[in-house]
C-alpha cells in the first residue's frame, strides 16, 4: 500500500537489508525519489563478514557459499547481500527497474535475489549488454544525483565574496545546531513569526551569535539572502542529520571492525510511539571501554522478532554483522522479559 503524500517520509523507517525491505513502488511516487537518493548516498548493504560467516548452500553435492570479495570486483558499486536471506541483489535495479517490463530474469535482481553460487557468471550476464535494464537503471541512479551535483556545480560558479557568504552562514548554523543536539535542548519555537518575543531556541541562539559575533554577523538571518537564511525546518533537520551521519562514521571508524556488546533500552513516547536506543559497547585502540549511542528508532511492537528486525536493519544499514555482537544488555518493562528473552536467542542464533 503506497504511503501518504501529505505526510512528511520518514527515512529512519528504511529497511537497509536488501531481503528485508519492501518494493520502491508501495511507496507514494512523491516520495520515491527521496527514498532512493537515501539509498545511494548510504551505498549498497555489504557486511563483510568472515568465509566461514556466509551460510553454506548444496548446489549439486557441492557446498558453495557467497564470497565478500565480489564486492572489491566490478559489481562494488551495485552488489547488495542480505545475509539473512543469503542472497545477492542489485542496488541500481531495486531502485529504478520497471516491474512491467519483458526482459528475461526481471526479478531475480530486485526482489527474489540471486544465490547460484556456482555460477558467478550469472552476474557477469547481469550486467553484460549495455541496454540490459541493469545499465539502464544505473543511469537513472546516476542522473537522480546529479541533480543534486547541479547544484553544487552552480554554486561552484558563483564569486568567492558569495560563496565565503554561504561558508560563514553554514558554519554559523552547524556550531549552533551542535551545541543544542549535545545539550539536549528543543529546536523550534511555538511562534516563530519575526514579531515573537521567543522564537525558539535554534533561532534565539543563531541571532545572539550573529550579535556577538562579527565575523558572522552579515551573513546570517537578516542579512543572508531571503531564499538562502536556510533556517527553516527542514533545513534544521537537514543539518542535525548531517551530525548524526558524521558522528556514527566516527564511531565506526573507531570501532574499527571489532566486537562489540548491544545495549538496547526500550520504552513508550509520549508520541505514543515505541523507541528502541542502541548503544555499542567497545574496547577501543586505547584500550578504554566506550559506550556509543548509535541510534534511536522506532519500533511497531515490542515482540522479539520486530526488535530483532529493527535491530538487524541498523547492523545491515553500517555493513555490520550480527557474529560481530559477543554482548547483549537489555532494559524494558518486566512485562517485555520473555520477549528479552527470546530476542537474545534469536541474536545468538545468527
Amino acid at each position: 500500500m503506497s504511503l501518504d503524500s501529505s505526510q512528511e517520509f520518514d527515512l529512519s523507517s528504511l529497511k537497509f537489508d536488501p531481503g528485508e525491505r519492501t518494493s520502491i513502488l508501495n511507496y507514494h511516487p512523491n516520495h520515491r525519489d527521496i527514498i532512493r537518493r537515501a539509498y545511494l548516498l548510504n551505498g549498497p548493504c555489504q557486511p563483510r563478514l568472515a568465509v566461514q560467516e556466509f551460510p553454506q548452500t548444496n548446489i549439486s553435492g557441492s557446498m558453495h557459499h557467497f564470497y565478500h570479495e565480489w564486492f572489491d570486483d566490478i559489481y562494488h558499486d551495485w552488489m547488495e547481500c542480505s545475509v539473512s536471506k543469503d542472497t545477492v541483489y542489485c542496488l541500481y535495479c531495486y531502485l529504478f527497474k520497471d516491474h512491467n517490463t519483458n526482459q528475461g530474469g526481471r526479478e531475480t535482481f530486485s526482489t527474489i535475489g540471486f544465490k547460484s553460487w556456482n555460477k558467478k557468471s550469472g552476474l557477469d550476464k547481469h550486467i553484460d549488454l549495455p541496454n540490459s535494464i541493469h545499465n539502464q537503471s544505473k543511469k537513472k541512479c546516476q542522473d537522480l544525483l546529479r541533480q543534486r551535483r547541479s547544484i553544487q556545480f552552480a554554486f561552484e560558479r558563483q564569486s568567492n565574496q558569495l560563496k565565503h557568504g554561504y561558508y560563514m552562514l553554514l558554519s554559523a548554523l552547524v556550531d549552533v545546531v551542535r551545541l543544542l543536539v549535545s545539550q539536549g535542548f528543543a529546536f523550534r519555537g511555538h511562534d516563530e513569526s519575526k514579531s515573537s518575543l521567543s522564537r525558539g531556541n535554534f533561532l534565539e541562539i543563531l541571532s545572539w551569535y550573529a550579535k556577538n559575533c562579527d565575523k558572522i554577523h552579515n551573513y546570517v538571518l537578516k542579512h543572508a539572502l531571503l531564499n538562502d537564511q536556510m533556517t527553516s525546518p527542514m533545513s534544521q533537520k537537514d543539518i542535525v542529520s548531517a551530525c548524526k551521519i558524521e558522528t556514527v562514521k566516527a564511531i565506526l571508524e573507531e570501532l574499527n571492525g571489532d566486537y562489540f556488546a548491544l545495549l538496547v533500552d526500550e520504552s513508550f513516547y509520549v508520541s505514543r510511539k515505541e523507541k528502541m536506543s542502541i548503544v555499542f559497547r567497545y574496547i577501543d585502540r586505547m584500550e578504554f571501554v566506550m559506550e556509543r549511542l548509535i541510534d534511536i528508532v522506532h519500533v511497531e511492537d515490542t515482540s522479539a522478532s520486530s526488535l530483532k528486525g529493527a535491530i538487524f536493519n541498523l547492523l545491515a544499514q553500517q555493513s555490520l554483522s550480527p557474529s560481530s555482537v559477543h554482548g547483549q544488555c537489555y532494559d524494558g518493562a518486566s512485562n517485555m522479559q520473555g520477549e528479552i528473552n527470546g530476542l537474545k536467542m534469536l541474536i545468538r542464533q545468527e
